[in-house]
């Protein structure tokens, strides 16, 4: 055989191999593309949700500073009084024991006293209900000027008489408007020596508060 012949032979079984390997290829089936998977994000356990803070009630003490009350040193129950009113009836404080009170000493002469008036009204209207008495005691010495003047105005709440300023006296009363806030033991919680907002937050929230 000449010496060429293997080499030859060689180069044919590489070419023959190469065309079965191309004829596999082409007659192989073309795997069909598979749709990504869609991931997803791990499923994780939400908080559970925080418990609701409980409504902060308004404070005593926080409403007694915001109305610029004197808050007495030691506890005193207020001294006991009856007075007149302009029906021909009276008005005794000892009666409102279990209520909060507010005892207010006031005079038609005095402009200060009419300037919060209007907001005392407000306040006895929106708690009168709920245990909330409200006295505007004339100091007046002529008791006769006094329905006039709170029924021009509309004023719904108490008013007693005391001409004499006898009560006055027994509180220490030396300027008009003056004002006590009473506990429903009868304890004297708050005293407002001049004219209040008497229906603002701070106000409403002491009444609130201390009818509970």
């Amino acid at each position: 055989m000449p010496r060429k012949t293997p080499f030859v032979f060689a180069i044919v079984l590489v070419l023959a191999a190469i065309g079965v390997a191309l004829y596999a290829a082409a007659i192989a089936p073309t795997p069909e593309p598979t749709a990504p998977a869609t991931v997803r994000p791990s499923a994780q356990a939400e908080p559970p949700p925080a418990p609701a803070a409980p409504a902060a009630g308004p404070s005593v003490d926080l409403a007694l500073k915001h109305l610029d009350l004197i808050k007495p040193s030691k506890p005193k129950v207020a001294d006991d009084f009856a007075l007149p009113t302009p029906d021909g009836s009276s008005f005794r404080l000892s009666e409102q024991r279990g209520k909060v009170v507010l005892v207010n000493f006031w005079a038609t002469w005095c402009p200060p006293c009419l300037e919060e008036m209007p907001a005392m009204e407000r306040l006895w209207r929106r708690h009168k209900d709920a245990g909330f008495v409200l006295v505007a005691v004339s100091l007046d010495t002529d008791g006769k000027k006094v329905p006039p003047f709170v029924n021009a105005r509309k004023f719904s709440f108490p008013v007693a008489l005391d001409p004499k300023m006898a009560v006055a006296e027994k509180y220490g009363v030396r300027a008009l408007p003056s004002s006590f806030v009473l506990d429903r033991d009868g304890t004297v919680t708050g005293i407002a020596l001049g004219p209040r907002a008497w229906d603002d937050r701070a106000a409403h929230g002491l009444v609130q508060a201390m009818l509970r």
